[in-house]
Parts: structure tokens; C-alpha cells; sequence
């Protein structure tokens, strides 16, 4: 779950957020191949971030390091906060206790690392799912490290009292 002032997003309205604003990738011939998310309060006011790894498909070759549209991954930022659930928009636009939505591409790979880290952590390679939300600082440092391009959400969510 992320929460960072009095919302709460759980796994399935993250998700429902995500699939959203993967429909605005694939219109660009750009898949999204996986990802994580945190709540980062190191910032004031704490915001929430997804890695995501993507991969740009043309003409059927697949291109590992896809030519990164700063519009495209702003309205992807967009797309998933207007899907979150009204304490999330409230906390946004209303209230701003909660800073503009992230999203932070990495390069490919990095979620192959990230698995490898936390089965070397005592996680068994049978049961290993990425986990949607990670709070381990070395987990985050080791993604951090392959942060292609950051992207934030340009505007507050719509937000009707």
C-alpha cells in the first residue's frame, strides 16, 4: 500500500491506475514490461513514484531504449492520477499534501537486477513476484541508480468536492 498524508493506494487502484495510462503508451508503440512504485517523503510534501521499465516496439524490432516523448510520460502521470480514488485527488489538489505523481524510467534490465537483489535478501527464486510497492532503501537505491529520464505529472488531478 502507498500512503503519504490520508490517502491510501492499495495494489488493485494502483494497478487500475497503471492500466490506464498504458493505453496511452501502446498507441505509441511502447510497452510497458514492468514495474514498482514507492512513497517518497523525502520531499515536502511527499509524492509517489513508479520505475518503469518500457520498451518501444516499430515496424516489429523491439528497441530497448526507446526515444522518451516528455509529453507521452507526463499524460501517462496524468491518466494515472485522475484514476486514483478521490483522497488521493483531495490530497493533490485540494489539500496539497501530496506533490505531482513520477514516474521514473529505467533502463532495461533494471527489473532483472531488482529481482537478483532480493532474492540475494533470502527471497525464493520459485515464489518471486515483483513487488508493486517497495520500501527497502537499498531496493531503491539499486533502481534509482538506472533512472533513464524522470517525468512529473504537469497539473493537479480534477478534484470535485
Amino acid at each position: 500500500m502507498l500512503s503519504i498524508d490520508n490517502d491510501k493506494t492499495n495494489e488493485e487502484d494502483l494497478q487500475n491506475s497503471v492500466s490506464s495510462s498504458k493505453k496511452l503508451l501502446e498507441a505509441c508503440n511502447i510497452l510497458l514490461v514492468e514495474y514498482t512504485s514507492y512513497a517518497d517523503t523525502s520531499t515536502i510534501p511527499g509524492h509517489y513514484v513508479l520505475f518503469w521499465e518500457i520498451v518501444c516496439v516499430a515496424d516489429g524490432n523491439t528497441n530497448t531504449d526507446p526515444s522518451l516523448k516528455a509529453e507521452l510520460l507526463q499524460e501517462c502521470c496524468i491518466a494515472m492520477e485522475e484514476s486514483l480514488d478521490y483522497n488521493y485527488r483531495r490530497c493533490r489538489s485540494h489539500d496539497r499534501s501530496v506533490g505531482p505523481l513520477e514516474i521514473r524510467v529505467v533502463e532495461a534490465g533494471a527489473f532483472d537486477a531488482l529481482m537478483d537483489f532480493l532474492i540475494n535478501q533470502g527471497g525464493s527464486i520459485n515464489q518471486y513476484k515483483t513487488p508493486r510497492c517497495i520500501e527497502s532503501e537499498d531496493a531503491i537505491k539499486l533502481l534509482n541508480s538506472m533512472v533513464k529520464a524522470s517525468f512529473f505529472s504537469p497539473r493537479d488531478p480534477t478534484w470535485n468536492p
